[in-house]
């Protein structure tokens, strides 16, 4: 009898352990206490998935070599600051008049690159260039976290595991395909990388290799750099024919009723000006057959737009409003000079 009982104990005690240690990699990430311990096996369940997805074993292996636990990563992703100021506020700091001046100052530097950039792809030089100072203040801030480190930390934390583990397979990708080495990919502590910020998946997806090296280099290479943003805005719907749109104001009978992005908004200059939307000096709109949305990013008090296709292609960058009209205004001073 006691043979058959420790028998018994043994089949159990074999059946939890093997539970254990083959359960989703989802299920362990879903606790609310992490460890280092924890991170470890995580990382092995990864990388066995990564090569029995067809990755090179020598370049997942190095990746993970290099992973570390970033506890301070995942305090980041869960304390995003709430929106706490107003659009002035935003607008101030994102487009001061220094950057200002470096952004014209860049664009005469490399204003041939950029023309045949902007002709090439059809995107406006200026929105390369205010892009470009938006994200990584012209490729001077482009994060220092290493991106497996930080990619691994925000999936092993399990909130939105399936994004970062798709991210970090992007990221695989990059390596493997020769652009870059498992040591030199940082970025931000959320996994966006280069002078352009882009996540893993948009790299693959919208980064191009310009000057014609075999690598799309997004860290160092103006060309690609530039490239790559026209690109990005090019296969979203980006028309150079137009641009971004325009502040207006409201006549005393409209309060702003049909503001927002939803495509059944977007509707022309023609009804808007019925509405009782004017310039911002109160003149008539222009009689033009141009689609607009009407934004209100700060509530009807406050700083008014109407916006055309251009700026939804923005927002498919950055679904910040705020971010969207920081890169418009940048845009529009260089396109004064000051």
């Amino acid at each position: 009898m006691r043979v058959l009982n420790m028998g018994r104990f043994i089949v159990f005690f074999g059946v939890l352990v093997l539970a254990i240690f083959t359960q989703p990699i989802a299920a362990q990430g879903s606790n609310t206490e992490k460890s280092e311990q924890g991170y470890q096996l995580y990382l092995r369940q990864l990388a066995s998935e990564a090569k029995e997805m067809g990755y090179d074993p020598a370049v997942v292996d190095a990746a993970i070599a290099t992973a570390t636990f970033r506890p301070t990563v995942v305090k980041a992703d869960k304390n995003q600051p709430e929106k706490k100021i107003t659009l002035d506020d935003y607008l101030n700091t994102r487009v001061p008049d220094w950057k200002v001046k470096q952004a014209v100052s860049l664009y005469e530097h490399h204003k041939a690159l950029l023309d045949e950039i902007s002709n090439k792809y059809g995107v406006q030089a200026r929105f390369i260039v205010a892009l470009w100072g938006n994200e990584s203040n012209f490729g001077k801030i482009q994060g220092s976290y290493p991106v497996f480190s930080a990619l691994t930390s925000l999936a092993y934390e399990g909130r939105r595991e399936a994004l970062f583990k798709k991210q970090f397979f992007a990221a695989l990708s990059i390596v493997q395909e020769g652009h870059v080495q498992v040591d030199a990919l940082k970025g931000s502590w959320a996994g966006a990388m280069g002078q352009s910020q882009f996540m893993p998946t948009s790299f693959l997806t919208y980064a191009v290799d310009y000057d014609g090296d075999g690598k799309k280099d997004i860290w160092g290479t103006p060309a690609d750099v530039f490239a790559s943003i026209a690109n990005f805005l090019a296969s979203e719907g980006w028309d150079d024919s137009y641009t971004w749109g325009r502040q207006v104001k409201f006549t005393a009978q409209y309060h702003g009723e049909h503001s927002g992005l939803d495509k059944d908004k977007f509707v022309p200059l023609s009804t808007w000006q019925a509405r009782g939307v004017r310039k911002f000096d109160m003149s008539p709109l222009p009689a033009v057959d141009v689609k607009a949305s009407l934004i209100m990013p700060d509530g009807p008090s406050g700083r008014l737009y109407l916006v055309y296709n251009n700026f939804h292609t923005l927002m498919k960058w950055n679904r910040s409003s705020y971010f969207g009209l920081s890169v418009s205004y940048l845009a529009d001073r260089i396109n004064k000079g000051y």
